[in-house]
């Protein structure tokens, strides 16, 4: 028999406390679940509840709703269904990752459209492989860009730097640290601070995302970054081991920003 989602409370205070407790990591039903799943013989596992997904009590991980979520093969679909199904979220710390193609208009009429096609998707499957075991969600792929959320629940304290390390994979990847150049030039920001994360939407229509301020930034900092560039906010490089007198500082002055963002530049 599947396991039940349970129902979110009602009122707005219970509601919150009750997202939170999911989205960073402590609600007790994880730890529960955890506490006998991780004796069920199996291979890879979900991060949270320690589901197998390998091995031979695979068919009955399924019927119970331990599937592989779809979003992030590393956890279940039960340990997140409530987050997709139920309508509600709360404010938390967290980082965002945005990377983009540099001069992907240019690209695109360099080459026939399947092939610009082709070569977006052999980055969204590298960026895809690479943010799973960096214990991110895929928040979305959106033309030419990808966005993460990394979450206490998932990566615990070091959600800045498992985003960092996310974001430092992908240049290698795309191939910036090669004498010949990049497959694809990417430019990346990171913001880390308080946004909404929960379930936005209605109806058949929701969806997991993060809503605020770091957001936006995460999403301008990408858009301000060169081929090869990471750029952090103060924040982020605070939550990570960047030494920050030991890299270059910008000021920008971002869309929709009424004062100058320090920065901090990490180059592949």
């Amino acid at each position: 028999m599947a396991d039940e989602v349970p129902e979110a409370p009602q009122s707005d205070p219970g509601r919150e406390a009750f997202w939170r407790g999911i989205l960073m990591g402590t609600d007790p039903r994880y730890r529960s679940s955890r506490a006998w799943l991780k004796h069920v013989p199996g291979g890879t596992r979900c991060k949270l509840c320690a589901a197998p997904f390998e091995g031979l009590f695979t068919p009955w991980m399924r019927v119970i709703g331990r599937r592989q979520w779809h979003r992030n093969p590393r956890y279940c679909h039960f340990c997140f269904s409530i987050l997709e199904a139920q309508n509600g979220g709360a404010e938390i710390e967290c980082s965002l990752l945005f990377a983009d193609v540099r001069g992907s208009t240019a690209l695109a009429e360099g080459m026939a459209a399947t092939q610009f096609r082709d070569l977006l998707d052999r980055f969204y499957r590298v960026a895809a492989d690479i943010l799973v075991a960096q214990d991110g969600i895929i928040d979305k792929f959106v033309g030419d860009e990808v966005v993460a959320i990394f979450i206490p629940a998932l990566a615990y304290e070091a959600h800045a730097s498992r985003a960092l390390a996310a974001a430092t994979a992908l240049m290698a990847a795309t191939g910036h640290d090669d004498p010949r150049g990049p497959w694809l030039p990417i430019g990346a920001g990171i913001a880390t601070g308080v946004a909404y994360v929960g379930s936005v939407g209605s109806g058949t229509h929701l969806e997991l995302t993060a809503i605020g301020d770091v957001v936006n930034t995460a999403a301008r900092l990408a858009g301000a970054a060169g081929a090869g560039e990471i750029l952090l906010t103060m924040p982020a490089v605070g939550r990570t081991e960047i030494d920050s007198s030991a890299v270059e500082h910008r000021h920008l002055d971002l869309k929709g920003k009424s004062s100058q963002v320090e920065v901090a530049v990490v180059r592949a």
